[in-house]
């Protein structure tokens, strides 16, 4: 009779030790209209990957959008943001960081802009 009663005493122990382990996450996609290759989702990706508390992050470069689930006890959206821009990409209202941008191959770079047309003489 003890041996059933321990056991059921270690398995509702178990059990509580589950229910109070229950991270709290979110989620949040990410505008990121710099991005430009699979090159540049690789490398994003991978950076937040190494961020502390983000549990996932999926670059989509063809809406140009990066979704992103973390702990929210660990970090929060605007630490994400910054990781992004960080990396050379603009990520929502957060401008990407220019020496990284300079340093972003060639492919990975923002179009380049239509050069001002020179003034006509008359």
């Amino acid at each position: 009779m003890k041996h059933i009663q321990l056991t059921i005493v270690t398995l509702f122990a178990f059990m509580m030790g589950a229910f109070a382990q229950q991270k709290v996450t979110e989620k949040a996609v990410i505008k990121t209209p710099t991005v430009q290759c699979d090159q540049c989702k690789a490398r994003i990706e991978k950076l937040l990957f190494r961020q502390y508390g983000v549990s996932s992050a999926k670059v989509d470069v063809k809406k140009k959008t990066t979704t992103v689930t973390w702990l929210t006890d660990r970090t929060n959206v605007e630490n994400i943001k910054a990781v992004i821009a960080n990396a050379g990409y603009d990520a929502d209202d957060v401008t990407a960081e220019e020496t990284a941008y300079r340093k972003l191959p060639a492919c990975c770079k923002k179009p380049a802009e239509e050069k001002a047309k020179p003034a006509q003489v008359q």
